[in-house]
């Protein structure tokens, strides 16, 4: 006896999944009872099934989803398509078909979730998504199993590898920007149009997936505060390591008194804490919480055997359901959403502020400081020519509803211009 398999696409990460059954077929087997057997795989016109073959690969290639989801001989499906549609669609046959399913799909989880979760109810199926996160890294299951006794109060993410790899490099080498996105476009780390990565919302989309592992709480991405690396500025770099920081893009979600906090954006954080420490294309997951204290998860957030071993562990766990006939839920965790008021998030930040070259600017600017209630830890200024003067600005800890305030305060003021602010974590 065999569980047959049926994948939705043959892409990158899916081609590697045969290597896998093969090299791990006995511990697969151990693991199971049987085997895992790739009967079926969906692709997308007759001409890449005509190419797939060409190349060697025996696989029965099929273009309709039909074909897989009204066959009783296909015991789960695989989805390693992306995006939206017509992955949402076909996953959903699969699934009020009886079909357990496993998919990478982060996009697709993170916006519709719950519709999805709704057929795993109505039909008692499984549907699996460790890969989605953070690839190689086996954060899901770690914060659905082996943190259930515990009570989790932060999690800060370095989650996407892309703008990580940058940054390492204009950290490290002085690169601009464009320099970096380029060299990660010659890579291949980066995609032609590379917005979903360099704006935040790829981080975003798998924010929202750990917000329902690590707090029990589903809440709709348009919640979630994004922003990304394309405004970082050399300036800004420079300034951080001569204040003991570097610039790392943050996946956070915290605990506060109202609310959860979910956000993404660059941060600075301290040169000594763990994630500042993780380079080029490496992921991390920095969990604190009550009774572990901290814990790190580091490794690999993509890449086609890093990521196909995530998949191929999903896959095993839901044969298992098959063979004990069992639906559990990936994640039993559970609570109502709560969103943070603004007042309640807080944290020490960093501003670069322009101003006009004249008299009693310092003070100007205290005064600004003062009516929104920020407490000013270093005040640096530079005079650039005798038009303008540059201001670097540390806080102690502060409010997003005292954040709103002065930056709606330097945007009505003539003679003052935000050039960038920044969260200051790990302090």
């Amino acid at each position: 006896m065999s569980v047959k398999i049926a994948l939705l696409g043959f892409g990158t990460v899916a081609s590697g999944i045969p290597l896998l059954l093969e090299n791990n077929s006995s511990k697969i087997r151990a693991v199971v009872g049987d085997d895992l057997v790739i009967a079926k795989v969906l692709v997308r016109d007759e001409i890449t099934k005509k190419r797939l073959l060409d190349q060697g690969y025996s696989y029965q290639f099929v273009t309709s989803i039909d074909d897989i989801v009204d066959d009783e001989n296909i015991d789960m499906v695989v989805e390693l398509m992306g995006r939206i549609e017509p992955a949402k669609t076909f996953i959903s046959r699969a699934l009020s078909a009886g079909k357990p399913v496993v998919t990478a799909n982060k996009d697709l989880i993170a916006l519709y979730g719950g519709d999805l979760l709704t057929l795993v109810a109505e039909h008692q199926v499984a549907l699996y998504y460790e890969a989605a996160v953070a690839g190689g890294i086996p954060i899901l299951r770690a914060l659905a199993d082996s943190f259930t006794s515990d009570k989790l109060t932060r999690v800060l993410g370095v989650l996407n590898g892309t703008t990580n790899f940058m940054l390492t490099k204009m950290i490290d080498e002085g690169w601009t920007y464009e320099m970096a996105l380029q060299k990660a476009q010659e890579l291949g780390y980066a995609e032609s149009d590379p917005t979903n990565d360099v704006k935040g919302i790829d981080a975003a989309y798998k924010v929202a997936i750990l917000s329902q592992f690590a707090f029990g709480m589903t809440i709709d991405f348009e919640a979630i505060s994004y922003s990304g690396i394309d405004k970082i500025r050399p300036e800004d770099m420079t300034v951080a390591q001569k204040l003991g920081y570097v610039i790392k893009l943050v996946g956070l979600l915290e605990e506060t008194a109202s609310g959860l906090n979910a956000e993404v954006s660059p941060v600075f954080l301290p040169k000594t804490h763990p994630l500042a420490t993780v380079d080029g294309v490496m992921n991390a997951v920095y969990v604190e919480s009550i009774g572990v204290g901290q814990a790190m998860f580091y490794g690999p957030g993509a890449g086609q055997m890093p990521t196909a071993t995530a998949v191929v562990a999903d896959m095993i766990q839901a044969a298992c359901t098959l063979r004990d006939h069992t639906a559990p839920v990936f994640n039993r965790f559970a609570t109502e959403a709560r969103l943070a008021k603004p007042e309640d998030i807080v944290s020490p930040y960093y501003f670069a502020i322009q101003a006009a070259n004249k008299a009693g600017q310092l003070l100007e600017l205290t005064r600004l400081c003062d009516v929104c209630g920020i407490r000013v830890e270093q005040l640096l200024s530079d005079e650039i020519d005798s038009d303008r003067l540059d201001f670097v600005m540390i806080t102690h800890e502060m409010s997003k509803k005292e954040l709103a305030c002065f930056t709606t305060l330097l945007q009505d003021h003539q003679d003052f211009h935000m050039l960038n602010t920044f969260k200051i974590l790990g302090v």
